[in-house]
């Protein structure tokens, strides 16, 4: 039985702290490209800005690592973030299934921002991410060659935290990246969303 005169006391929000790495490259001849995996594994630039697609992606990578500033989203937001001139999404398959994705972000005055890049775990160390991110990352420094309106690419940056994989860091700085700033926020300790609700992956820390 509830009692209505006792107070309910407030429950104390879990929190975190997490270490946020930005990285970046100065010029194209700073890509110090990674080898191609072996296998059938192509890269192919997801043509048609579409919602579901890129909420499936975005899921099934970052599932298992804590990424959810996206997933209150409505369905028009995500469309406009798609929408943006020069946003493009790179897709890597294997075997002709969707192994994980890069999203570039279009910025002003030539700079552009890795703003996703990961692999789905099934995927993960089969040597796909460096190669990915190699490729991504060279799209970002021509991508004044696809969108003729936009200068030409003078920065490529991106940031990781200490919830990204164990790789990620190691990956960025073979490739040419360099520390430029670090930081440390606080922020709510939440689970792993896992790819669906239910997955029994949101488990996984």
């Amino acid at each position: 039985m509830s009692n209505p005169e006792r107070p309910v006391e407030p429950t104390a929000e879990v929190t975190a702290e997490v270490t946020i790495w930005s990285l970046e490259q100065t010029s194209p001849d700073d890509l110090r490209p990674s080898a191609a995996p072996e296998g059938d594994v192509r890269i192919v630039r997801s043509g048609i800005p579409l919602p579901e697609f890129s909420r499936f992606l975005y899921t099934a990578v970052g599932g298992d690592i804590r990424w959810t500033d996206r997933l209150s989203m409505t369905y028009a937001q995500w469309q406009e973030a798609l929408d943006r001139p020069g946003a493009e999404t790179w897709v890597a398959y294997a075997d002709g299934t969707p192994a994980g994705y890069i999203e570039l972000d279009p910025q002003d005055d030539g700079v552009v921002e890795i703003m996703y890049f990961g692999l789905i775990p099934a995927f993960r160390g089969r040597r796909i991410g460096g190669h990915l991110l190699s490729y991504g990352v060279a799209r970002a420094w021509d991508l004044a060659e696809r969108w003729p309106e936009r200068p030409a690419t003078k920065r490529v940056w991106l940031h990781t935290c200490s919830k990204d994989g164990p790789h990620a860091m190691d990956n960025y700085l073979r490739r040419g990246f360099r520390l430029f700033d670090t930081r440390t926020e606080t922020e709510p300790d939440v689970a792993n969303p896992g790819p669906w609700p239910g997955s029994g992956r949101e488990l996984l820390r």
